[in-house]
């Protein structure tokens, strides 16, 4: 299953790239996620829980952040498994900076999966994905609205 799409965030690209980079962070923005244990260099142990509409489900296995160039673009990998299945997802995302102190993410990617999500076809799992990804970039900009405020 083909992934993309783009979200404009009230940052600069160094702040984002920061935020990606830090586990504490990505822990707390990414969805379902429960815990996220470095395992070595950017290599975490990742255990989520998953819920939207008729997706739920627990999952365990690695998010790896791959082909990094520093505020400009990098790779995500999941590799996620879980009774009703397994998703193995890379996921690239581009950083551009567009007017000062705004950030635009461009992501593409792929997820394959196996087991019961497979057979819930491609258009129940692209809306799964498409509302992970608007929660996950609601959760970025709530950390950087309280990051704004710890300042003040």
């Amino acid at each position: 299953m083909k992934i993309s799409g783009n979200y404009t965030l009230n940052t600069t690209p160094d702040i984002f790239w920061k935020m990606v980079m830090n586990p504490v962070v990505l822990e707390k923005v990414t969805p379902g996620i429960k815990e996220l244990k470095e395992k070595g260099q950017d290599t975490y142990h990742a255990l989520s829980a998953i819920k939207v509409g008729p997706v739920k489900g627990e999952f365990a296995g690695e998010l790896a952040i791959k082909n990094k160039v520093e505020n400009q673009r990098c790779v995500l990998v999941v590799d996620q498994k879980s009774k009703m299945g397994n998703v193995v997802a890379e996921i690239s995302m581009k950083i551009d900076e567009e007017l000062a102190g705004t950030t635009k993410i461009y992501y593409t990617g792929e997820a394959r999966m196996s087991g019961m999500l497979a057979r819930m076809g491609q258009r129940i799992m692209s809306g799964v994905v498409s509302t992970l990804s608007k929660q996950f970039f609601h959760a970025m900009e709530t950390q950087l609205e309280e990051q704004q405020q710890a300042k003040t």
